[in-house]
């Protein structure tokens, strides 16, 4: 058993101290943070999630854009440009496909969350009901940022326009079961 007093005390702590996550979430929260920063009324933004250590191996150019991973394991996110605005989402996590090389994938989405008794009596028209929704007094936005990887790892983020702060986002891997299910259909062979 150790006791405080056994501590060596060569000098002051250096750095900042931060929680460890694993590497999944890592990069899920700078990814969430790194699209918050746009602000919001944004198009659905999609990352592959490569290994840090294995892109600065296959691009060493990038090697000063990145930091040397303390974790074998870490992920870095590449935003794919040019994503089809396509509607419904479905339809276009239904054509995604990756190489090998991919890791995992993350996928950013505004949508608005109403009550649920906000949806009752609302016209079979979709255009029709989501404008009634959209004007709806108790609408709140929200930002998901879903993160799965090959190996079955996943996470969701939450962001809410009302508590727009990185210290506000809310984490977990049951917030949006069904888009984790098809952003993890994408990594299938």
């Amino acid at each position: 058993m150790w006791v405080a007093a056994d501590i060596r005390h060569d000098g002051p702590v250096t750095g900042t101290p931060r929680p460890l996550y694993p590497p999944l979430w890592e990069c899920a929260i700078e990814t969430e943070k790194y699209v918050a920063a746009a602000g919001w009324d944004q198009p659905v933004r999609l990352f592959a999630l490569v290994r840090t250590a294995a892109l600065i191996h296959a691009e060493p150019h990038l090697a000063s854009q990145l930091a040397a991973p303390e974790d074998p394991d870490a992920l870095s996110a590449i935003e794919q440009e040019d994503v089809p605005v396509v509607d419904p989402l479905e339809d276009l996590l239904g054509s995604l496909a990756w190489p090998a090389e991919v890791d995992g994938v993350a996928l950013a989405v505004e949508r608005i969350v109403v009550p649920p008794q906000a949806q009752e009596g609302l016209p079979d028209d979709p255009a029709a009901a989501a404008r009634i929704l959209a004007d709806h007094p108790d609408r709140v936005d929200v930002r998901l940022l879903v993160a799965v990887t090959r190996d079955g790892e996943s996470t969701c983020l939450l962001r809410q326009r009302p508590y727009d702060s990185d210290d506000q986002v809310a984490a977990g891997q049951d917030i949006a079961p069904d888009l984790v299910a098809a952003l993890a259909a994408t990594l299938q062979d």
